[in-house]
């Protein structure tokens, strides 16, 4: 079909991105998905580049091309609305869940949740999670010695919270947080 793939793509996709482009972003709803349709469509041609059709009709070919790619897109998101349907459905029934509207959170669930997203966050990875210092600055992409400086003060912040409110906890149980 011609010695040059790359010129004959790039002519290819100077002469069809404009309409190739239009015809999806009338058939996408979101933007960001069009971009994607279109991406897969000019990927497709650049690996099938020599069983592109010459002349206008390249640009017929990418239509079919991008047709295909707009169903496969939407046939992922359907199984993604499937499956995020059954993954709340999940949640809904989850234990977790049953416990205490906010409004009836006990005084220390109250100064737990006063705390910042970062104090909570860390103590929470340490108490119910049960991570060491190790795991948690894995999972949180932070040093070891990071972790135990931040637990540290969270712990500090979080005892003096707890004094503040009145609420007197067993030394023991401080430590575990």
């Amino acid at each position: 079909m011609g010695s040059d793939p790359h010129g004959r793509f790039v002519q290819i996709y100077e002469h069809a991105y404009r309409p190739i482009l239009g015809y999806v972003l009338r058939r996408c709803q979101d933007p960001d998905d069009a971009a994607d349709v279109v991406a897969e469509t000019f990927a497709v041609a650049w690996r099938r580049i020599n069983e592109i059709p010459p002349g206008d009709e390249a640009r017929l070919w990418l239509y079919g091309v991008a047709r295909k790619a707009l169903a496969n897109h939407r046939r992922g998101e359907r199984r993604h609305e499937r499956r995020t349907a059954a993954l709340r459905e999940q949640i809904a029934a989850s234990p977790a869940l049953a416990g205490p509207p906010p409004t009836e959170y006990t005084q220390l669930g109250r100064v737990f949740r006063s705390l910042n997203d970062d104090d909570r966050e860390l103590l929470s990875l340490v108490a119910w999670e049960k991570l060491d210092t190790e795991q948690v600055a894995r999972t949180l992409g932070i040093t070891r010695n990071a972790v135990r400086v931040r637990l540290h003060r969270a712990r500090k912040r979080f005892a003096r919270a707890l004094d503040g409110a009145g609420i007197d906890l067993p030394l023991f149980e401080r430590t575990a947080l």
